[in-house]
């Protein structure tokens, strides 16, 4: 496994396998429900944009069923009141150091010990964020990319079921390579 923390005491969330499930066109709306939601716990922090990323905002793509929304912060500066008001509504912080990636802040959202959503949080002129609406938007527009990317996923879930570090980061050269195609 990737990680090298002590996972001894971490919650069972945290090192749930990857599971990879068919594509619910339901996803679309639960995006927008938790969207909605984020909009009113964060309301007070300057949030200034909101998208539903990752494959459950591709339609009939397979994926994790999780939803994965980013939001737009201006600073980190009151990075611990939003941690303090989403944590009631079951968002848990993941440090930056557990994380592995100090371009965001990460946020996971437990019901019954299952992540049901991730909350990325960047910085305005971030460029991870218009690299995952330009990911999400070329999948959008070319089916056969999804199918390509639908095979791959369910591929390295088998390959990868208990790292999920080691399945995100196999998937890094595909998403390169569509990045760098470009819309078709």
């Amino acid at each position: 496994m990737h990680e090298e923390q002590n996972q001894e005491h971490w919650p069972v969330w945290a090192t749930e396998p990857v599971k990879i499930v068919n594509p619910d066109p339901d996803w679309s709306e639960q995006g927008l429900q938790v969207i909605h939601e984020l909009r009113e716990l964060l309301l007070p922090f300057k949030v200034t944009e909101m998208e539903h990323i990752g494959s459950t905002a591709i339609p009939n793509l397979s994926a994790k069923p999780i939803i994965d929304i980013m939001a737009k912060l201006e600073s980190w500066d009151r990075l611990e009141q939003i941690v303090s008001a989403l944590q009631p509504a079951g968002w848990s912080y993941v440090p930056p150091e557990l994380d592995g990636r100090e371009w965001r802040r990460f946020l996971v959202k437990v019901e019954q010990d299952q992540r049901k959503g991730h909350l990325h949080l960047m910085l305005e002129h971030e460029e991870h964020w218009d690299q995952q609406l330009l990911f999400r938007n070329h999948l959008r527009e070319r089916p056969e990319l999804v199918q390509q990317y639908d095979a791959l996923k369910r591929k390295l879930a088998m390959e990868n079921q208990h790292d999920r570090e080691a399945y995100t980061d196999a998937k890094t050269d595909f998403v390169q390579n569509v990045l760098d195609a470009g819309p078709s």
